[in-house]
C-alpha cells in the first residue's frame, strides 16, 4: 500500500518538440508504493511524460525528483538515477544473440558490477517470478511475444529498481498473449513496487491502480481514484474517451463529411 511519502514528483513539465509542445504544465506525484496508470488518446503526451520521468526525454521546462533527487538538476548523476529506475517499453529491446538468461546477467555485471553467480542467482530469482525459469537456455527468437515482454520485465527487476515505469508494455502482443504480461504486473504491484503505467488497459487500470490519471492534449484532464475517473469520470472528455475505448459501437457518430475530407478522398 501507498505510504504517503513522495517517490515521484513532477512540478510544472513542459515539452515541446519544436513548436509543438507535447506537455504542457503536469504536476504529479506518485507516492512509494503506489500504482498510477496514465490513460488518454494517442498524442496526448502519455509516453513523453513517461520519458521524461528518467531523463529519456529532456523537458523543456519544470522539475522532476525520483526519491527526493532531482532528475532535472544541472549537476544530477542521472546514471545512478536511472539506476533505481526499472523501465519496460512497448517494444521488449532484448539482445538476440545471447540466451534469456544472459539478457538478464550482462547488464547486472555491466553497471551493477556483480560477479557471474550472484548475477546468475538474481537473473534465476526474477524469471522464476515472472514465470519463466525453464526459458533461461532459450533465445529470445524462440519465445513469444507474451514471453518476451515478461523476460523484459525481468531484466528490469534484476537491477532492482526502486521504481518501474511501464510504457504500453501490452499493445504490441496479440490479445491471447496480455493476460500473462498483466498478470505479473499484478504481482509487482501486490508487493509493493511503486509503478507508473501507460496503457490502454483499462479493466487492469480499473483493478489494479491506486489511482488513474487522464491526459488530452498535453495536459491532466482528471485525476483520481481508479474507480472513480474510469468508473465514473467527472470530466465530459474523460468520459466521451472512456465510451469510446470500453464501448466503442456506443460512441457517437462522425459528424457530415467535409468538402476538405470529400476532396481528400476523391481520386
Amino acid at each position: 500500500m501507498p505510504d504517503g511519502r513522495p517517490e515521484i514528483e513532477i512540478r510544472g513539465l513542459r515539452k515541446a518538440f519544436g513548436a509543438h509542445e507535447v506537455l504542457r504544465g503536469i504536476d504529479l506525484d506518485v507516492a512509494r508504493g503506489e500504482v498510477v496508470c496514465v490513460i488518454g488518446p494517442s498524442g496526448s503526451g502519455k509516453s513523453t511524460l513517461l520519458r521524461c520521468v528518467n531523463l529519456l526525454e529532456e523537458p523543456t521546462a519544470g522539475q522532476v525528483f525520483v526519491g527526493g533527487t532531482e532528475v532535472t538538476g544541472l549537476d544530477v548523476d542521472i546514471d545512478a538515477v536511472r539506476r533505481r529506475i526499472g523501465m519496460v517499453f512497448q517494444q521488449f529491446n532484448l539482445f538476440p544473440h545471447v540466451t534469456v538468461e544472459e539478457n538478464l546477467t550482462l547488464p547486472q555485471r555491466r553497471v551493477l558490477g556483480r560477479d557471474r553467480a550472484a548475477a546468475a542467482r538474481v537473473a534465476r530469482e526474477n524469471l522464476e517470478r515472472v514465470g519463466l525459469l525453464e526459458k533461461a537456455g532459450a533465445y529470445p527468437s524462440k519465445l513469444s511475444g507474451g514471453q518476451q515482454q515478461r523476460v523484459a520485465i525481468a531484466r528490469a527487476l534484476a537491477m532492482d529498481p526502486e521504481v518501474m515505469l511501464f510504457d504500453e508494455p501490452t499493445s504490441a502482443l496479440d490479445p491471447e498473449l496480455v493476460g500473462d504480461v498483466l498478470a505479473v504486473m499484478r504481482g509487482l504491484a501486490r508487493d509493493g513496487m511503486t509503478m507508473m503505467v501507460v496503457t490502454h488497459e483499462m479493466s487492469f487500470a480499473r483493478e489494479v491502480a491506486d489511482r488513474v490519471v487522464f491526459m488530452d492534449d498535453g495536459l491532466v484532464v482528471e485525476e483520481g481514484p481508479a474507480e472513480q475517473v474510469v468508473g465514473a469520470p467527472r470530466e465530459a472528455r474523460t468520459r466521451d474517451f472512456l465510451t469510446r475505448v470500453l464501448d466503442p459501437a456506443a460512441a457517437a457518430p462522425p459528424g457530415p463529411e467535409s468538402a476538405a475530407d470529400r476532396a481528400h478522398r476523391s481520386p
